[in-house]
């Protein structure tokens, strides 16, 4: 069931990610979609699916106001599963991408609407021409291994939904109230997941048959059957649970974590970072966790500490959980200004909630000023701090007036971090 399609088997085939919800019973303080999941937002997993399974056409429909932070992890992961940068113009909101020739998927981000139905229909507008089956797949289902994809979308026929499921474990009772009246035959049910796959014609003309009826469904499968189509189910996987709860959430974190950790000795990790910072007028320099009063201060979109910037994706790096850019980039203004011993300490947080331990860092930069060895122990003090006690190490040296370090125009940082899988229980 986890081996990975094809890529031709989804080559006339769109998801539609549906992203729109917010989150309530999970109560992350976020739409769920966007909840931190061992370091990276739930839709960034899902999607590691969808790429996985190589549609022709991946239609994400999200929040208002988060179009922005949608496109940015849709783009990291077309990145990731195509190994193509995409401009950022290739991803857009009011005319999808289409497929090119080199099998990388038509891309769109759009607004979701009150209820899902509504934003499964915002998705349906934009679809591609070429596309003849559609997959409808929840963003919190975000472990559905690629097969499933593959699966369902073999399975679709003219007039024919299909849907993945899984038998019905349980014993369960009809009741009423408090009264048990009669136990169900569990023999006749089925737990349905996503993604629910239609044929392209029907499932819209479905759509504006619901709508027409001003009926509402929380189930593409019962709107698709009230307008006449038949359904049809293929077996689902135990991994394309949805997260809703809490404890749905942790359930998915020991489920990476256990995959991310090879069996016997853990293995340490080692990552390395660099950042390169120019001096700017006026206000007063920020670096290795301290302020130094007299020193011009380092341009940046945070305070410009490029000691723990470098530290930061020297962290990320070794456990392999993206880079600074990515959690604390602009694309996050909550970070905006913001100095680096809040970058380190949420870093610490990411790695902890992905399976990792910090080993120790080293950490060297270059540059004439400021004099550094009489606060060497002070600024290792700080950075270990913020990074929950792990030992770091800071080192300067001068470049003998070379580069632009040798010319005082800035600072350039390299760091060093090791770091090692834990076993999270």
């Amino acid at each position: 069931m986890n081996d990975l399609p094809p890529p031709s088997s989804l080559a006339h085939t769109a998801v539609i990610v549906v992203a729109a919800g917010s989150g309530t019973r999970l109560a992350a303080g976020a739409p769920k979609a966007f909840v931190p999941l061992c370091g990276r937002a739930i839709l960034e997993h899902a999607l590691d699916g969808v790429f996985a399974a190589a549609p022709a056409q991946v239609i994400l429909v999200v929040p208002a106001g988060l179009e922005s932070d949608a496109r940015t992890i849709l783009e990291a992961a077309q990145t990731t599963f195509t190994g193509r940068e995409m401009p950022p113009s290739e991803v857009r909101s009011d005319n999808p991408r289409p497929a090119s020739d080199e099998g990388a998927p038509a891309v769109a981000v759009v607004v979701g609407g009150e209820t899902r139905q509504r934003s499964v229909a915002a998705g349906l507008a934009v679809l591609a021409d070429g596309i003849d089956t559609v997959l409808v797949h929840d963003a919190a289902r975000a472990l559905t291994p690629p097969a499933q994809f593959a699966a369902v979308s073999a399975a679709v026929r003219p007039g024919v939904g299909v849907i993945p499921a899984l038998p019905v474990v349980d014993t369960l009772k009809r009741v009423h109230g408090e009264e048990v009246v009669a136990p169900v035959d569990r023999s006749e049910l089925a737990a349905a997941q996503t993604p629910q796959g239609f044929p392209r014609t029907e499932l819209v003309a479905a759509y504006g048959h619901a709508e027409a009826q001003g009926i509402e469904y929380t189930d593409d499968a019962a709107l698709f059957a009230a307008a006449g189509g038949a359904v049809r189910h293929v077996l689902g996987s135990e991994e394309a649970f949805k997260i809703t709860t809490p404890h749905d959430l942790e359930r998915a974190r020991m489920i990476l974590t256990s995959s991310a950790v090879p069996d016997g000795p853990a293995i340490p990790r080692i990552g390395i970072g660099t950042d390169v910072h120019a001096f700017a007028p006026g206000g007063t320099l920020r670096l290795a966790g301290l302020d130094w009063p007299g020193e011009p201060a380092l341009e940046g979109h945070s305070d410009g500490d490029a000691v723990a910037h470098a530290i930061v994706d020297a962290l990320l790096g070794a456990a392999g959980l993206g880079d600074i850019g990515q959690h604390f980039g602009t694309a996050h203004p909550e970070y905006a200004g913001a100095h680096g011993d809040v970058f380190l300490a949420r870093t610490a947080e990411i790695l902890a909630e992905g399976g990792f331990a910090i080993g120790n860092v080293s950490v060297q930069f270059q540059g004439n000023r400021p004099r550094f060895s009489a606060r060497r122990a002070e600024a290792e003090r700080v950075l270990s701090a913020a990074l929950g006690g792990a030992p770091v190490a800071v080192s300067a040296t001068t470049t003998d007036g070379l580069g632009f370090p040798g010319r005082g125009e800035g600072i350039a940082v390299t760091a060093v971090a090791l770091v090692h899988p834990i076993a999270l229980g």
